[in-house]
C-alpha cells in the first residue's frame, strides 16, 4: 500500500535518506473504518529503512472490525482525539499523548469516542505494510 506518491512537500535535511513531509501534503487512502496516509512515501518510501509509518484518521463508525499485523508489532501514538484501544477483547481508554504497543499477530482496533476524530501515528518495524495487514471479518466493534 503506497499512498501520497511523489515528492511534493518533501524537504531534504542534508542527511542520507533524510527529509521531512508536511501533513498537508499527504494523500489519505480509505480503509475499513479509517483513512491512512504514508508520510514516508513523500520521502522515497520506508522500505529502504526497513520500516513503515502511517498517520491514521478515524471517526466513530458502527461495527468497526479489527485487523492484525502478522509480521511485526505496531507502535501507536495518539496525536489527537479520545477513544478506546481494543486488543484481543481487552479495552483501554486512550487520548492525546498516549502510546501503546500491539504485539505481532494480535487482533486489534482503535475506536474513537462518539463525536471524536482520532489521529494516530503508527510505526511498524516491517518495510511493507501491504504485506503486513490482514483485515478481519469480526467481531464487530463499537
Amino acid at each position: 500500500m503506497t499512498q501520497g506518491e511523489g515528492r511534493t512537500g518533501a524537504t531534504a535535511s542534508g542527511t542520507s535518506g533524510g527529509g521531512s513531509a508536511k501533513l498537508s501534503d499527504l494523500t489519505f487512502r480509505e480503509l475499513p473504518g479509517r483513512a491512512s496516509a504514508d508520510p514516508l512515501a513523500l520521502l522515497g518510501g520506508g522500505a529502504a529503512h526497513g520500516v513503515a509509518v502511517r498517520i491514521v484518521r478515524m471517526a466513530a463508525v458502527p461495527d468497526r472490525t479489527p485487523h492484525r499485523h502478522p509480521h511485526s508489532a505496531e507502535v501507536v501514538h495518539v496525536m489527537a482525539g479520545r477513544g478506546t484501544a481494543w486488543l484481543e477483547g481487552a479495552r483501554t481508554a486512550v487520548g492525546p499523548g498516549d502510546t501503546f504497543v500491539i504485539p505481532t499477530g494480535a487482533a486489534h482496533a482503535t475506536l474513537p469516542d462518539l463525536g471524536e476524530t482520532l489521529e494516530l501515528l503508527c510505526f511498524f518495524p516491517h518495510p511493507d505494510l501491504g504485506e503486513n495487514i490482514e483485515e478481519l471479518d469480526g467481531p464487530a466493534l463499537s
